[in-house]
């Protein structure tokens, strides 16, 4: 119905004034709302970084609702001639966005992102009963905004002459016009100069993009490129902090104090270790436990990072810069474990001094020619081992014959043909090397107290998924993940294991069964018990950009800002499919369970 006793111009003029009010009320109530989001975020530790929150809170969200009704509002102010339709219209709209602002702070709270299409679905599922309850106060808090809305818009038209009396409106715009404008000048200054107390922010609030000008900055003098890519090497330490782990350890179980031996075959596949290509290492297999389906948690070096720490590889880096040791090698320290630490190539990964042997001393071997280097490690252990008085003890050897197969190419026949000749020719001589450590063994009278683990850090793919991969470190087939797990426990009965496993329960297997703790394993771990036979719906790979969740029927790969691939079982594309969401609500919460959320 069109109003009546006041001309068009009249109408309009007056609607323009109410929805300017209007917005600017919502303004307030959406900056309330973006509370939300500083409480679960980092509290600025410098005063210039706590001056900028409040910039940008106050620019942020002025600029989001001003810019709102501008876009969409403001031009219904001339089709709408109606005002109480305009003003339902507006109500509605406000209503809409606010509980949209609210549910984005839920998506925040719960899993550190903001909403995108998949964001969406996650909250939303049925399926999804960990933040199910969570959203159920929606129910009620939808018909209160829209009932506040309505309040609001009927006060606002009753006040509207009294508010334009009071002529604040121009200082009010001119706060939050300021506040913007300097926000975003502020992170231009900290975003060139790495000032991290700022540019930490700049993921807090949703549809936040805070302007950057370095080459502006530097066509006018004002930045000197040599001194800011020497801020940037630096700024490489400045890191989300880990909370690993998250409670402190318990110990309520007898820990049984046996010597430990992790063998890591790199670059080892699970499909060959046969009794043809592997005769010795198939031996400890049929003489121990053997976990079938068993997958790395990389498909590449880091693999060895889950193997210790229980724990994706995307904590990595913030692991090494907090210098955080693994809770199973912290445990064995506390009871007195000694550490004998062996490598074919004298540990030339940094993985291992940088992060999880940090601070510890390697047994470092002269290689010469006269034998491989793997057979000279397993020498130099064996010597070690046979004076080591002091019981019990730890020790890890790494095999990294296999890692250079290729120079074991043979001649003759197709490239793949090649390549594969020589890797299992190189896996026959590690297998040669593997016999001569099970000599030893035997020699020193180590079998009957010792924990033998034969395992490897990620496996190697021949081109099977047809994607032209070659190696490791290209996608996460199971060619790539899946490597052998064979434990000689004494005291247990040899078996075979045929649910899956991975290198993120390792650490908890012994933890629990070996040394006592009794602390729940999603404390300091992403896994569970290797002897946890009860189905998993995934189990997680990946690298510091990615999460693989690999479930028996396909593997979606997630990215940092919540993107997907989906793949079938023979990893094959699957395009016009969607991931389980359950899969990927809980890949996107392990991506940021351990990190902390304060300073």
């Amino acid at each position: 119905m069109v109003d009546n006793g006041n001309s068009y111009g009249e109408r309009v003029s007056r609607l323009v004034g109410w929805g300017h009010w209007f917005a600017f009320f919502n303004i307030i109530a959406a900056m309330l709302i973006g509370t939300r989001y500083i409480t679960h975020s980092p509290w600025p530790e410098t005063l210039l970084g706590q001056f900028y929150l409040a910039l940008s809170w106050v620019g942020h969200f002025g600029f989001l609702v001003f810019a709102l009704y501008l876009l969409v509002l403001f031009p219904l102010t001339f089709v709408i001639p109606s005002r109480k339709l305009f003003r339902l219209v507006s109500v509605c709209f406000a209503t809409v966005g606010l509980t949209v602002l609210l549910i984005d702070t839920q998506a925040y709270r719960t899993i550190n992102l903001h909403l995108t299409p998949v964001v969406w679905e996650v909250l939303f599922s049925e399926e999804a009963s960990t933040i199910k309850t969570d959203r159920n106060y929606l129910f009620t808090v939808i018909p209160l905004i829209f009932l506040l809305q309505l309040a609001l818009s009927e006060w606002v038209w009753r006040k509207q002459r009294r508010l334009s009396h009071k002529h604040v409106g121009r200082p009010i715009t001119a706060v939050f016009f300021v506040s913007f404008i300097a926000s975003h000048l502020v992170y231009v200054w900290a975003d060139a100069y790495f000032y991290n107390p700022i540019t930490a922010q700049r993921a807090n609030f949703p549809l936040s993009y805070p302007m950057t000008a370095k080459s502006f900055m530097e066509k006018h003098g004002l930045l000197d490129r040599e001194e800011y890519l020497k801020r940037q090497a630096e700024s490489e330490n400045q890191i989300d902090l880990v909370s690993y782990p998250l409670e402190k350890i318990e110990f309520n179980r007898r820990a049984n104090p046996l010597n430990i031996l992790v063998i890591s075959v790199n670059n080892l596949r699970a499909d060959m270790l046969t009794r043809e290509l592997m005769p010795n290492a198939y031996q400890m297999s049929e003489n121990g436990l053997t976990f079938n389906n068993h997958y790395s948690s990389s498909n590449d070096s880091y693999g060895a990072f889950g193997l210790f720490y229980g724990l994706p590889s995307s904590y990595s880096s913030s692991i090494k810069v907090q210098a955080t040791k693994p809770v199973l090698i912290s445990t064995l320290e506390n009871q007195g474990y000694q550490f004998g630490l062996f490598s074919g190539d004298n540990f030339d990964e940094k993985l291992y001094s940088e992060t999880i042997f940090r601070g510890m001393k390697f047994t470092g071997v002269a290689f010469d020619n006269s034998e491989s280097a793997d057979s000279q490690t397993v020498k130099a252990w064996a010597e070690w081992a046979g004076k080591e008085a002091k019981k019990p003890w730890f020790s890890f050897i790494e095999l990294t014959t296999v890692e250079t197969f290729s120079e074991y190419s043979m001649e003759g026949g197709s490239m793949e043909e090649s390549i594969v000749a020589g890797y299992k020719k190189s896996i026959g001589q590690v297998d040669g090397v593997i016999g001569q450590l099970n000599l030893q063994l035997k020699d020193l009278e180590l079998l009957d107290n010792t924990v033998i683990v034969l395992t490897s850090n990620h496996g190697a793919e021949f081109n099977e998924t047809k994607t032209n991969s070659w190696g490791s470190n290209s996608n996460y087939s199971r060619y790539q993940l899946q490597v052998p797990m064979v434990i000689q426990w004494p005291g247990k009965v040899a078996a075979n294991y045929h649910h899956r496993t991975s290198h993120l329960d390792f650490s908890v297997t012994l933890l629990q069964e070996l040394l006592g703790v009794s602390s729940n394993p999603s404390d300091f771990s992403s896994g569970k018990n290797l002897f946890d036979e009860r189905g998993r719906k995934w189990i997680l790979a990946g690298d510091a950009r990615e999460l693989a969740l690999i479930t028996s029927k396909d593997t979606t790969v997630i990215d940092k800002f919540g993107n997907y691939k989906l793949y079938d079982n023979q990893y094959k594309r699957l395009p016009d499919q969607n991931p389980a969401l359950p899969v990927l609500a809980q890949g996107l919460t392990e991506l940021q369970r351990f990190y902390t959320k304060s300073n």
